[in-house]
């Protein structure tokens, strides 16, 4: 593709059929493989069934995202990430507990061209109502890039929990890494929680460099008779809740890389503040 590089035309050329522009920025690509041999993928929603790619009703495809980055030697690439679900007439994108599969495109510049090096179109599923969240782009080693995603889903009127992903190049697919339970949780009177992540660089791993988790929130006994759902809090947690009207509370986690994913390594650190 020359540059600069057309995300919509080049999604057009990775999966060719019709284009769809609908209102409120609804633009997507339906198409249909009749010699692909569809095979599994993982929704991390854990819905049940047989999940095959490409769907044989069809696949509507969007732009995700176009994420640009460049290594030490001042090397340019570009990843281009798309959502596909099925394919919807009217453009929509149905069924609160499933994800939308991502799928991944990498280019490297050569000149004023790009040129696709790597081509997954089918990773994983993520998020809800068939929407996957925009993958942002994380250094975890030396020259070495991945994606986070932050998976959100929840029951109509019930906390709304956050889940971080890892994908990340390993064994020669994109695939997700790591998975942090509690990471996010909205949509409760009582309680509420964020995390924040940090890639520890100290020099001692050239690659797939531990990764920090801080989760920041508080808790309010007094406004559980608001809570319409019995929430389950972190385990670090719990005893506190307990016992006291009111605090803040920071757990902090340390994920280190093992064999073929990141596993969480020692005790989390937990601290407590404003405790009443």
């Amino acid at each position: 593709m020359q540059d600069p590089i057309d995300g919509v035309k080049t999604m057009q050329k990775l999966f060719p059929g019709k284009l769809y522009n609908l209102s409120d920025h609804n633009t997507f690509i339906s198409w249909k493989c009749k010699t692909c041999k569809p095979l599994p993928f993982t929704d991390v929603n854990g819905v049940e069934g047989d999940q095959l790619f490409p769907y044989s009703e069809g696949v509507a495809t969007r732009l995700l995202s176009n994420i640009d980055y460049a290594d030490s030697k001042g090397n340019q690439f570009k990843i281009l990430a798309f959502n596909h679900s099925y394919y919807d007439a009217d453009g929509l994108q149905t069924g609160r507990f499933s994800g939308g599969l991502l799928g991944l495109a990498k280019f490297a510049k050569n000149g004023n061209a790009w040129e696709m090096r790597s081509f997954q179109p089918a990773v994983a599923a993520f998020g809800a109502f068939s929407q996957s969240p925009k993958p942002k782009l994380l250094q975890i080693g030396e020259d070495q890039y991945a994606f986070t995603l932050l998976h959100v889903n929840g029951g109509a009127g019930g906390p709304f929990e956050g889940w971080l992903y890892l994908v990340a190049g390993f064994d020669g697919k994109y695939q997700p890494i790591m998975e942090v339970q509690k990471y996010q949780l909205t949509n409760v009177a009582s309680v509420e929680w964020s995390g924040s992540y940090t890639v520890v660089n100290d020099n001692t791993k050239k690659h797939f460099r531990d990764i920090i988790i801080k989760t920041n929130g508080s808790f309010n006994k007094a406004a559980k008779a608001e809570d319409e759902f019995e929430v389950d809090l972190p385990e670090e947690i719990a005893a506190m809740a307990k016992t006291k009207k009111s605090f803040n509370f920071e757990i902090e986690r340390r994920f280190s890389f093992k064999g073929k994913s990141y596993k969480l390594i020692g005790k989390p650190v937990v601290k407590f503040s404003n405790v009443k």
